[in-house]
């Protein structure tokens, strides 16, 4: 969990600043889940207020000089069995956005927050994988006005896997590892375009598999060094004058 808190540090960093390796990507709505093989998950969402309006007909001040309440946001990402880590906000091309990180027990209950709900979210064992789902249905499609979108932004769910992948049907390339995204124009969210998410991976977490190999290795280096040693001594009990 602590390694996965400071990759999702870092990732809302760049997020916060920008995203200017991004170049001219403008992203109004940016999901990613950090999964567990267990099913529990961190979770991070950087989105314009206009966007969570629009998109998820959350009931919030869209104008960018507006005092941020942040208790409303809270309790509007509060469900049993999350827990909020992280609030903050900026702004960026004249619009508020909000960065919020939910720490969730269990993955399949994370569509009882009325932010998630949209979507339906699954992790099964299937013999030698386990299969991740998440099926994103329609916006709320609520009006907002002019809140100066070009036409150009872009909305992204990303899944961060704990595992070696052996399928996913992203379009995109892999990032980083194990980072798979899909993305789609706001236009075509607010529009209500389906997303199909699927990923299937190893049973065996890439860091046990790490930490195993580098235990396997201290292991091994220990029976080395014991038997240099005792080799050592053997040789020079032979050499003693008698």
């Amino acid at each position: 969990m602590a390694l996965r808190r400071l990759a999702l540090v870092a990732f809302a960093l760049m997020t916060l600043t920008g995203c200017r390796m991004l170049g001219s990507r403008q992203y109004e709505y940016d999901e990613r889940v950090d999964l567990s093989l267990d099913g529990s998950a961190l979770v991070d969402v950087n989105a314009s207020i206009p966007a969570l309006v629009a998109l998820r007909g959350l009931v919030l001040d869209v104008d960018p000089e507006a005092r941020l309440d942040r208790q409303a946001i809270r309790r509007l990402y509060e469900a049993p069995g999350s827990t909020i880590r992280q609030l903050s906000s900026f702004r960026r091309h004249g619009r508020r956005f909000v960065h919020v990180q939910i720490e969730v027990s269990d993955i399949h209950q994370l569509s009882k927050s009325a932010p998630f709900s949209w979507s339906r979210y699954s992790l099964e064992r299937q013999e030698q994988a386990f299969r991740f789902l998440q099926d994103v249905g329609p916006a709320a499609g609520r009006g907002i006005g002019d809140v100066g979108w070009r036409g150009d932004e872009l909305v992204a769910f990303r899944i961060h896997l704990p595992s070696r992948i052996q399928f996913h049907n992203s379009p995109a390339a892999t990032e980083r590892g194990n980072i798979l995204v899909w993305e789609q124009t706001l236009n075509d969210r607010l529009a209500g375009a389906p997303i199909r998410m699927e990923a299937r991976m190893d049973t065996q977490s890439i860091l046990y598999r790490t930490l195993a190999l580098f235990g396997g290795t201290f292991v091994a280096a220990l029976a080395l060094l014991a038997a240099v040693v005792w080799w050592l001594s053997r040789k020079g009990r032979r050499i003693v004058p008698a």
